[in-house]
């Protein structure tokens, strides 16, 4: 499995993870707000900060479908209105990517038809998001291929065979560098239902890098991925969900994110590899281990009793496993409580 250049940055099973920041529309269809986004992010240690380029017209048309489920957080809203309140106007996506690149941080997209693949091939993307709803359009999977960037795509609301078909839609389209994200696809998600045990099945089924776009609250989800094996995290992302906006309720806020980063990366330098052994940052430590002391006086040629050693701490003595091997031993010398006992004086 090799590893993936997005731009600048290297992303393998060996690199910290890469953490995406989804602004989605929780700009609230403010561009300071979206450049405001950017800015939390970058300074909340994100490595990209990802859009989505699409318009209500593209999506769908009006009087299509209006959301009844119960559960939903959109309940009663039509999803033509909805996207237009979610969609980031084209025009918006310059200067957002001119801010991102100011910031330090990586900058793209997920098109969501064709056209929108056109528009941000003008903007140089350095990488194309896949939205797991739109993973079965293959015309779409095969113009984002064409372009020979970096493919990051989300597996929610897909069965292991579409998934199957549409990774290899890519990779005869010529998509040589594909990631794949564990996605499940409810707003919020659960922890229940995100079966990250799913990430290192995929990640050998399709020979790919496996991450995942996390829709649960917290973080939790996230670092527990990256045990697993994740090395891309991407989180919804927003200045603060009381300010509301069609998917500020599961997102993070940015002391949140800066949380995801510094506990992502720990939980990488954490894994390490399999060890054995006193390890080096050990040694001092091996002090305060047990081992066999005289408690009380012992006079040359005396017996040691239970009443003459005990097992304490620091390990300067013999080890404990001895203990029944020195008791009725008799002592080569006088030796004084509170003296460490070893081979040599018995």
């Amino acid at each position: 499995m090799n590893n993936i250049r997005i731009n600048h940055i290297e992303v393998g099973l060996h690199t910290k993870p890469f953490i995406i920041a989804e602004m989605s529309g929780n700009h609230n269809q403010s561009l300071d707000r979206a450049l405001a986004i950017v800015d939390a992010a970058a300074e909340a240690g994100a490595h990209a900060i990802k859009l989505q380029t699409y318009t209500a017209d593209t999506m769908t048309i009006k009087g299509a479908y209006t959301i009844t489920d119960e559960n939903s957080l959109w309940k009663g809203r039509e999803l033509y209105e909805l996207y237009q309140e979610a969609y980031t106007p084209w025009e918006w996506h310059k200067p957002i990517f001119e801010r991102a690149k100011e910031k330090g941080i990586l900058a793209f997209s997920s098109p969501f038809d064709e056209t929108a693949v056109d528009f941000l091939e003008s903007l140089e993307v350095p990488a194309y998001k896949v939205a797991s709803f739109e993973n079965t359009d293959w015309p779409l999977l095969k113009k984002i291929a064409a372009t020979g960037k970096p493919v990051i795509m989300s597996t929610g609301v897909s069965t292991l065979a579409d998934i199957d078909e549409s990774v290899h839609i890519l990779r005869k389209a010529d998509c040589k560098e594909l990631i794949l994200l564990k996605c499940t696809s409810t707003y919020p998600a659960t922890p229940e239902n995100t079966n990250l045990l799913t990430i290192p099945h995929m990640a050998q089924l399709f020979n790919c890098m496996v991450g995942l776009s996390d829709h649960t609250m917290g973080i939790g989800a996230a670092i527990a991925a990256v045990t697993l094996g994740a090395r891309v995290i991407e989180k919804h992302f927003t200045l603060r969900r009381a300010d509301g906006g069609v998917d500020s309720t599961f997102s993070l806020e940015p002391e949140e994110l800066k949380s995801l980063v510094v506990e992502t990366e720990r939980a990488f330098d954490a894994l390490g590899k399999i060890q054995y052994g006193i390890q080096k940052a050990e040694e001092k430590s091996k002090l305060f281990k047990r081992s066999i002391y005289v408690v009380k006086d012992l006079a040359a040629g005396e017996k040691l009793t239970k009443d003459h050693i005990r097992i304490i701490r620091p390990g300067d003595g013999l080890a404990p496993k001895f203990y029944d091997q020195v008791i009725e031993k008799k002592a080569r010398q006088a030796i004084k409580a509170g003296t460490a006992l070893a081979w040599n004086m018995i």
